[in-house]
């Protein structure tokens, strides 16, 4: 994982593309329902306390993700 972060360890406010998520069947699909996939540009807008969810934007859109999804989705952070 040579320069790439989980969407856990990105801090609020921190853009980055998706590219890989470590998981299931199950799990890809309702990340694809959410909009999320490999390649996708995301923004971590926050995290909630005591590894509560993560809120995420891409687009025009946010989204709520579970603390271990966010676990397992790597992302490579933009550079400014």
């Amino acid at each position: 994982m040579n320069g790439l972060i989980s969407l856990a360890d990105m801090k609020s406010g921190q853009k980055g593309r998706i590219v890989q998520i470590d998981g299931g069947g199950g799990m890809t699909r309702r990340l694809d329902a959410l909009g999320l996939r490999v390649g996708k540009q995301i923004k971590k807008v926050s995290k909630q306390l005591m590894r509560g969810p993560v809120i995420i934007s891409h687009g025009n859109t946010r989204a709520a993700v579970g603390f271990g999804m966010t676990q397992r989705i790597w992302v490579e952070i933009e550079k400014l």
